[in-house]
């Protein structure tokens, strides 16, 4: 079948109402069919096919425009003379920029294919932690060149389907794109293991008559049951197993195919949450349930976001078989993905910041893999993808924080990998682990549903050589590594420290050195960090007195310049009085904005009408608003452009540690941001809790603050106050 851009406009305009937007991919096209012109595929086609066909993989997602256009495009900078400056005057900076990031991934030149290979994937999962469309776009890229696979020779079919296996694939696992990652994981074991490959097809295929035979029974059964219960909407159907997923099972559990069961599964779609376990119980009250092979997805979703209820059941002529009970919108998850959670909506406005904010919130790993790649970017490659493809992409093992949060773990992890996997500062403190209120040792082999509470000591020594054998990760490991290289070195540093805490004692301040006040002020002498200095001053190198003398000095022109711009962020609130509220049908309303919540331009509001002081203005998830009289409730909007900034509160968990409100400061401050207020308490849990009140003009530019400062590995959270 020829492919043309209509075939790409066919999917597009069902979901792209936007003139302007279908131009711009019209652009994208045009200018991506001039560029290739003359170029061929190894299949022969010509070279245009291959960015249409990713185009099109990305819209059957529902992607934005923005990433279809990077799609048609994410070839030119590589193959052509078109330059990334060049996209970014004809399509703008934020699509120049997608196209750069997967054009990076490929162009590096490397000393061997092993390093090659590393980096390759490092350089990937980095370009995915700034911003993941880069990789939605890689993926669709990689199931195109993978569907057209046959056109190689045999050893780059093998390596390229190894490399999916190993890396695509799983990706697409967590973002949960089941129909990519099924069809990259059959098409490549076609490559990597031919004659499995064939043999479990021919088996599936001879085998399937009589079971799909015994499902379609079984589906016109439990319509029976279900039909008199009147739900409002049901949909079932039969599934097959995918290969790869039959060859996996047989390989990890030594089975043949006959001992497996849950080839053919039956997939039941409802509407409501209550329905999915109305229909598990009738199920249940009609088919003998399989012991233990109950799973409730819905109330503890996968790390993918994904939810179903699994149970598994013998049917009435014996037959074994699996069945997925979950609403509609759970089924385009599960088929989607996290794609389904931010697929294009007309009239909504865009930010990349938001977008990454919103994966980062709903996708712990991702949370994990922007901690990772900000704290481990410097590593050796293969160090890197190890633990990143260990923890983040092979995770098998779902346990919990006392407080419910899910941690995902590989199998064979210990209390030791869980505690590094929360903050590396947990793990050099543990001194013991309780499982399900129970003690249990170090080197304890976590299993599905634990709850886990780590015990920490201030005063711990730290890891030990024995901590080694207990820790399973790369992550983990890597951190001990590191900490007991640094052992020697740190009794030098923590001698020095000792002195510099006494000196600063002595004359009545407070010791808040940091890096960029040693960087400013001893740079001269070959000292450029806190652990430098305070190594020099531990080996008597450095006089202690020269320290405090220069800091004395530095440390009240800081505090003389914040104070300056809250004073000066105090007069910008107080000089403009105008909200950028409107009301629709009122001219000159009295407008007030809740200092509750203080909503800012981006933020759905509501007005609460009081008396004495007007219309408030109040964040429709304001927590007092449970509280307001619905009568006195009005709708409000924020003007197209209102010209000025607005407080907010936002409340920062941090680790204690000396430099972290230095590093907050300088990241509103590089943000365009101001500050107006600043405090900070510690808790007893180690903890630091710091109240910031920024002056921003829209939602937009504190949410790329926030996702700035979730890069400062201080932070553990960071959330709007009173929301």
């Amino acid at each position: 079948m020829s492919i043309e851009y209509g075939n790409l406009y066919e999917i597009t305009s069902q979901y792209i109402h936007s003139d302007k937007d279908q131009q711009l991919m019209k652009d994208a096209y045009v200018l991506a069919e001039k560029l290739h012109n003359g170029q061929y595929r190894k299949s022969g086609e010509a070279y245009i096919i291959h960015p249409l066909c990713v185009a099109i993989i990305l819209a059957e997602l529902h992607a934005g425009p923005a990433t279809i256009c990077a799609g048609l495009l994410h070839d030119i900078v590589e193959d052509t003379p078109e330059t990334k400056e060049d996209v970014a005057i004809q399509f703008g900076e934020d699509i120049a920029s997608i196209v750069d990031g997967v054009t990076k991934l490929t162009q590096m030149k490397f000393a061997s294919l092993e390093q090659k290979q590393a980096e390759n994937h490092q350089h990937m999962l980095l370009a995915m932690a700034k911003d993941i469309r880069v990789i939605i776009v890689k993926l669709a890229d990689r199931l195109h060149n993978i569907r057209t696979l046959g056109a190689l020779p045999e050893e780059k079919q093998t390596r390229i389907a190894k490399e999916t296996l190993e890396i695509y694939a799983p990706l697409a696992h967590k973002l949960g794109m089941f129909k990519i990652k099924a069809e990259l994981e059959d098409t490549a074991l076609k490559y990597v293991e031919p004659i499995w490959y064939a043999k479990i097809v021919s088996q599936v295929k001879n085998n399937s008559s009589v079971r799909i035979s015994s499902i379609d029974h079984t589906i016109e059964e439990i319509k029976a049951y279900l039909t008199p219960e009147r739900i409002s909407h049901l949909e079932i159907k039969g599934r097959i197993k995918n290969t790869y997923s039959i060859y996996k099972k047989m390989m990890n559990q030594n089975k043949s195919f006959e001992d497996i069961y849950d080839i053919l599964a039956i997939r039941i779609i409802v509407n409501t949450v209550g329905e999915c376990y109305q229909v598990l119980g009738i199920i249940h009250a009609h088919y003998t349930p399989v012991p233990k092979r109950f799973k409730d997805y819905i109330a503890v979703p996968k790390p993918n976001l994904y939810q179903s209820l699994h149970t598994t059941v013998i049917s009435n002529d014996g037959l074994i078989f699996e069945v997925q009970i979950r609403t509609e919108e759970m089924d385009r998850v599960a088929e989607l993905g996290i794609a389904a959670h931010w697929a294009y909506k007309e009239n909504v406005e865009y930010s990349r910041e938001k977008e990454q904010f919103e994966i980062a919130s709903k996708l712990k790993w991702y949370a994990d893999l922007l901690k990772y790649s900000e704290e481990d970017k410097n590593s050796e490659a293969k160090d890197f993808v190890d633990t990143i493809k260990e923890e983040i992409l092979t995770t098998n093992v779902y346990v919990y924080t006392p407080t419910g949060e899910v941690i995902a773990l590989p199998i064979g992890a210990t209390p030791l990998d869980f505690a590094y996997k929360i903050h590396t500062n947990i793990g050099n403190k543990t001194v013991g682990a309780m499982v399900n209120n129970r003690i249990v040792p170090l080197d304890y082999e976590l299993k599905n549903g634990d709850i886990i509470s780590i015990k920490t000591n201030k005063n711990s020594f730290g890891p030990s050589e024995n901590w080694l054998r207990i820790a399973k990760t790369s992550h983990a490991r890597h951190k001990i590594k590191s900490f007991l290289n640094k052992q020697n070195r740190d009794v030098l540093i923590s001698n020095g420290k000792a002195i510099a805490d006494e000196e600063f004692r002595l004359n009545k301040i407070s010791n808040e050195l940091n890096d960029d006040f040693v960087n400013v002020n001893f740079s001269k002498n070959n000292i450029y960090t806190l652990e430098d200095l305070y190594l020099e001053l531990g080996k008597g190198n450095l006089s202690v007195k020269t320290v405090v003398k220069k800091y004395m000095g530095e440390s009240r022109s800081q505090e003389e310049s914040l104070a300056k711009q809250m004073e000066r962020s105090q007069r910008i609130l107080t000089t403009n009085s105008e909200t950028g509220v409107v009301v629709e049908g009122l001219k000159n309303p009295q407008l007030k904005l809740g200092s509750c919540c203080n909503p800012i331009p981006g933020d759905p509001i509501m007005g609460y009408v009081t008396k004495g002081y007007g219309i408030v203005v109040h964040h429709c998830q304001c927590k007092n608003a449970t509280s307001f009289a619905k009568e006195r409730l009005i709708p409000l909007a924020w003007a197209t452009n209102p010209n000025r900034k607005y407080p907010v509160s936002i409340k920062i968990t941090s680790v204690t540690n000396n430099n972290v409100l230095l590093e907050i400061m300088n990241v509103v401050s590089a943000n365009g941001l101001s500050i107006l207020s600043i405090n900070a308490n510690n808790n007893s849990n180690l903890e630091t809790i710091i109240k910031l009140k920024v002056l921003t003009p829209s939602l937009i530019d504190l949410e790329k603050m926030i996702v700035n400062m979730k890069k400062i590995k201080f932070i553990h959270n960071i959330e709007r106050e009173n929301l």
